[in-house]
């Protein structure tokens, strides 16, 4: 199937998909009907029809559905590593400002999109074992040993395993991430903010550095 091909089956669906981005109108549709009703709850059918393309389409870019999941999952850690190193950016490099900002964008994106991060973190284990989407995870990741390796360097420890320290912090702020968006967090402290729980243990962890 050409590009013209693909144009021409398309039906005007409201993100208006033209020539040449039949993969992202169908990535986008797919990330909706994920927040709308989790990954299990539409049909490749219904990414085509939220997408205004034919049931035929979408196989120039994915074979099936778990194809599209991979990808949407793919597209989650690039995005979570995106907003992770807006946040961590927006201090030195290395600094407590720097990491905690980090871990609360983490949070944020969590809250955001609740039912992408259950699918990019094991909602379906046969799409998040599947080599790219490990990969592009191990990459996402890479911002936070990135951080603490600065951190630890700052402190005269530049040939220090950063691994043990980054994932004693990843184990809270995920760890937080998911109670908060699960609800178990509103019933066993329902005046606490997420936000500053990561705030306060976090600069607990790396004080005791």
């Amino acid at each position: 199937m050409t590009l013209q091909q693909d144009q021409a089956i398309a039906t005007g669906g409201r993100r208006g998909y033209h020539h040449g981005n039949l993969r992202e109108t169908l990535l986008q549709a797919a990330e909706d009907l994920i927040a709308e009703s989790g990954p299990d709850g539409f049909t490749m059918a219904d990414a085509c029809r939220r997408a205004g393309v034919s049931t035929a389409a979408p196989y120039r870019h994915f074979e099936d559905k778990n194809a599209l999941l991979e990808a949407v999952c793919m597209r989650g850690f690039d995005a979570l590593a995106e907003a992770t190193g807006s946040a961590k950016n927006r201090f030195p490099m290395g600094s407590i400002d720097s990491i905690i900002a980090g871990g609360q964008a983490y949070l944020a994106f969590a809250q955001g999109d609740p039912e992408r991060f259950r699918l990019m973190f094991g909602r379906k284990p046969d799409i998040k074992s599947r080599p790219l989407v490990e990969a592009t995870g191990v990459a996402c990741f890479q911002n936070l040993l990135e951080s603490v390796s600065a951190f630890l360097a700052g402190r005269g420890r530049d040939e220090a395993n950063p691994m043990p320290l980054a994932l004693r912090l990843w184990s809270l702020v995920h760890g937080v991430s998911s109670l908060a968006i699960d609800g178990p967090m509103e019933i066993m402290a329902p005046d606490k903010d997420p936000a500053e729980i990561i705030d306060e243990a976090g600069r607990a962890i790396l004080a005791a550095v």
